[in-house]
């Protein structure tokens, strides 16, 4: 069992910035694969980015170029830069972790773009 708690969401206004992290209670090292979703009500949870050991890291379109993703080994926490926030980036963001072939989530945090 990998267990996953996300932080760092909230309101921002529009252009502005913030910093999501999922700390995780496995080594980073082993975990294959960290994710960022997000997920609106009403529609699927989706890929923002993602990191793969060995294999690179793939941002959607609409994330690349304003958000950044990263493994910090000091503190073992997997995180989310997100730059010139829209209001359409407004959503509940979940960190993921695939270990030995299973999905792991954490709980969620939302994140509300809006003036």
């Amino acid at each position: 069992q990998v267990q996953l708690v996300e932080s760092g969401g909230g309101l921002v206004q529009p252009g502005g910035s913030l910093r999501l992290s999922c700390s995780a209670s496995e080594n980073l090292s082993k975990l294959h694969i960290m994710g960022w979703y997000r997920q609106v009500p009403g529609s699927p949870r989706e890929l923002v980015a993602d990191d793969t050991i060995g294999g690179g890291q793939l941002y959607v379109d609409s994330a690349r170029g304003r958000f950044t993703i990263s493994r910090d080994s000091a503190t073992n926490t997997f995180n989310l830069q997100m730059n010139n926030l829209k209001p359409e980036d407004t959503a509940t963001y979940y960190c993921k972790a695939v270990y030995y072939f299973s999905d792991y989530w954490g709980q969620g945090t939302q994140v509300t773009v809006s003036s």
